[in-house]
């Protein structure tokens, strides 16, 4: 299966991460290539490229993707969490720009066999690298239920999450979980019939959660925002696309944190903590999705892109 998948605000990414045509990019998250064959056709022989991507699938597809651009290409199979350490391997110091296309791609999707979707019958994995050891099966099946009503109710945003918590582990004491398709059927029966009606599909918001706590998304976010100054050059940029109102607000706050000059109390009447912001916001409000753009691919639709410079 070839790893389709359409990368979303490409022009507006590609035009704000204002690149150099010697430059050196790591797009953490590379997927299929999409973002990094554009990063790398304003790139030169000069120019390098590194990819970061911990699905296999996804490696082999950027290679075949970025096999005849000019510029040198790197690709490494890892999580982006380990940037500064692909950046060490690779004795690089500094980059001219980082981007992260956050969430999951269409590939991951429409290959059933991963577990991502409730829409097809699956082994309950939802694993982005599939050497991790913990599958959604696993916390379906041995999570307590007030744990499990904590990662539905933060991660899914779901009102229903006490309810569908009870409902899973009432199930799994009968028969443990192993199918996409019993979890589905699990979650419908906790969801009342009028509540079911309207709004997305009742297993998505679930479904979400156990993809974000299987694959630690939020967590690994946070941390990795907190060490990306000391990587980028000045003037360097970093450019992060988000899909969920978690991980942008994650990012909203981080790039307000760093672009923050003083972090002394109101109420002291001269600064006393030295602090000096360390990025410029180039966006202050999030870029989303031309209608054309979502007509054409309807995942750009909660798409948000955010921006920043390192002073």
């Amino acid at each position: 299966m070839d790893f389709d998948h359409i990368p979303v605000l490409l022009t507006e990414t590609i035009e704000l991460l204002n690149c150099k045509k010697d430059g050196i990019y790591v797009d953490c998250t590379v997927g299929g290539g999409g973002h990094a064959v554009e990063i790398a056709s304003n790139l030169t022989a000069n120019g390098t490229l590194i990819g970061i991507d911990q699905d296999l699938a996804a490696i082999k597809a950027a290679k075949e993707s970025l096999s005849e651009v000019e510029c040198e290409v790197k690709l490494v199979r890892d999580n982006y969490k380990n940037v500064d350490k692909v950046l060490n391997k690779f004795r690089i110091d500094s980059v001219d720009g980082l981007l992260f296309d956050l969430g999951f791609s269409s590939h991951q999707i429409d290959t059933a066999q991963r577990g991502f979707s409730y829409r097809y019958e699956a082994p309950l994995d939802m694993r982005m690298d599939q050497r991790a050891s913990t599958t959604a099966a696993d916390l379906v099946n041995n999570l307590s239920q007030s744990k499990l009503t904590d990662i539905i109710a933060e991660y899914g945003e779901e009102k229903w999450a006490s309810r569908i918590a009870e409902f899973i582990v009432n199930r799994r004491q009968e028969q443990p979980f192993e199918l996409t398709t019993e979890l589905v059927e699990t979650i419908k029966a906790a969801i009342p019939a009028g509540a079911r009606r309207n709004g997305p599909h009742p297993a998505k918001r679930t479904f979400q959660a156990l993809r974000i706590a299987v694959n630690d998304e939020l967590e690994i976010l946070s941390k990795t925002l907190d060490k990306i100054v000391p990587l980028l050059r000045s003037e360097g940029r970093i450019a992060v696309i988000t899909f969920h109102s978690l991980e942008d607000r994650i990012v909203k706050h981080k790039f307000k944190e760093l672009a923050q000059d003083c972090i002394c109390p109101p109420d002291f009447p001269i600064c006393a903590c030295d602090e000096e912001s360390k990025i410029e916001i180039i966006n202050k409000q999030p870029i989303t999705a031309q209608q054309e753009e979502i007509d054409n691919n309807p995942r750009a639709r909660s798409a948000k892109l955010r921006v920043a410079e390192k002073l």
